[in-house]
């Protein structure tokens, strides 16, 4: 079995957990680095790996396979160039950025290096997700018309520190947008393709200690679809569901209930199918595994830079639309 040398750049909450559940595949030898040196000492003991304060140096000196980007928003298209040109592999946090600065120059040097690049747009290995859109590509009840997302939790009462995270400032990555929203986008565009244009409003209601927005309600265009996403961070269920209409019928999917479905023309109930529930590391080891086989040449499974390019310009769209007021063109926002 091939071992993998993979560089973790930024070792909060995200960073080390990639960190853990790379090492849980069996197939990578893990490097960590992070500006705090306490951190970088604790994660040292507890998962013996080799530590650097200096990412540069690290790449320089120990010329990893990959890099994994797991900074703040504003540094992932910086250290992604330089890590490009080193001849890394890149697996990036979403999301991609916090702007457009400098993503045609990423997206120009991924044509033309060799070299495997995604985003850990995470949904992408969720078995019931994956299953979902298996069926939904089958096109059986005509085209997709409409969707619909509801999604929620108490965000603040399961993410302890995140008052003091990226999470408090938009120019970050923070908000519930570029924070939340963004993973059931990207999921919903790898269906039914980009939004075209967005009508959004947000607002800040309850989470305490942060001025950041909390609630999002979107209308989005994707082509002829038309969607819809309402999210927020404070209510006590924890429950998402993605429902999918077409004029023959429809296919939803409760991720909190680990089920997807489906209502055909004629049906008197939902049909489901059930899976069984995961641990909060299952899904980040199957994203590390499916990173790591990309290295042995198969096929991606996981979010490409040009497809987290598009997630990221909605989340651009729907901020610019809530301060605007008006419905925003994707391809039209500014860096």
């Amino acid at each position: 079995m091939v071992q993998h040398s993979i560089l973790v750049v930024g070792c909060g909450s995200i960073g080390e957990r990639h960190l853990r559940c790379f090492q849980q595949t069996g197939r990578a030898t893990m490097m960590a680095s992070d500006t705090n040196p306490a951190l970088l000492e604790r994660l040292g003991q507890t998962y013996h790996v080799a530590t650097f304060t200096d990412w540069e140096q690290a790449i320089v000196e120990q010329h990893p396979a990959a890099v994994v980007i797991s900074t703040p928003a504003p540094w992932h298209v910086p250290i992604a160039l330089a890590a490009l040109r080193s001849g890394c592999h890149l697996l990036i946090e979403k999301p991609l950025s916090h702007s457009l600065t400098g993503i045609d120059e990423l997206l120009e040097l991924c044509a033309q290096s060799s070299q495997q690049a995604s985003v850990a747009y995470v949904y992408h290995v969720y078995p019931v997700l994956a299953a979902a859109r298996a069926f939904l590509r089958q096109v059986e009840f005509g085209p997709i018309q409409q969707v619909t997302v509801t999604t929620g939790q108490p965000f603040y009462r399961l993410r302890h520190g995140y008052a003091s995270t990226y999470y408090r400032d938009r120019q970050t990555g923070g908000g519930a947008i570029q924070d939340a929203l963004t993973h059931s986008v990207n999921w919903v565009e790898s269906v039914i393709g980009p939004a075209d244009s967005v009508l959004g409003d947000c607002a800040h209601l309850v989470v305490p200690e942060v001025e950041v927005e909390d609630t999002v309600h979107v209308s989005a265009r994707h082509g002829s679809v038309l969607a819809s996403y309402c999210l927020n961070q404070f209510q006590l269920p924890n429950e998402t569901t993605i429902q999918f209409n077409a004029a023959r019928g429809s296919v939803r999917v409760e991720l909190h209930t680990h089920r997807w479905g489906f209502f055909r023309e004629h049906d008197t109930t939902w049909t489901w199918h059930d899976f069984p529930p995961l641990d909060r590391d299952a899904p980040f080891i199957a994203q590390a595994t499916a990173f790591l086989d990309q290295l042995d040449g198969q096929p991606t499974r996981l979010c490409t830079i040009a497809a987290a390019a598009d997630s990221l310009r909605f989340n651009l769209a729907a901020l610019a639309s809530a301060v605007a007021g008006a419905r925003v063109e994707c391809r039209t926002v500014h860096a």
